[in-house]
């Protein structure tokens, strides 16, 4: 059974899968994110695709260089991989997604920027 860890305040991440692929030096982490509307706004990026299915509520991502987008529970994004994003609950009430990684292996699975 997996246990949700807590990232920051109003952020909580479970993991629920992790194995390498079938093309070399790549592997798949699979998580849940849930999102309160206190979470803070962290501008990071992941070394590989990063799939997403928003599972309840509103969640507003910022891409750089992109217009800010909206999706809700059972919308799709993907963010291309090096991507600087952040991802805000704009909704009344608790957000959660389902966040698939398809990442390097080795590197670190999220880096923060400023």
């Amino acid at each position: 059974m997996s246990t949700a860890v807590q990232q920051a305040p109003g952020l909580f991440r479970t993991d629920v899968q992790r194995h390498d692929l079938s093309v070399s030096g790549r592997e798949v982490i699979q998580n849940r994110v849930d999102i309160g509307p206190a979470a803070p706004f962290v501008r990071h990026k992941h070394p590989g695709e990063e799939i997403i299915y928003v599972l309840e509520g509103s969640l507003e991502y910022h891409l750089d260089g992109e217009s800010p987008i909206t999706v809700s529970a059972g919308d799709g994004l993907t963010v291309p991989a090096e991507t600087v994003h952040a991802v805000r609950n704009v909704g009344s009430g608790p957000a959660a997604e389902l966040a698939t990684y398809v990442v390097e292996k080795g590197k670190p699975f999220l880096v923060v920027n400023e």
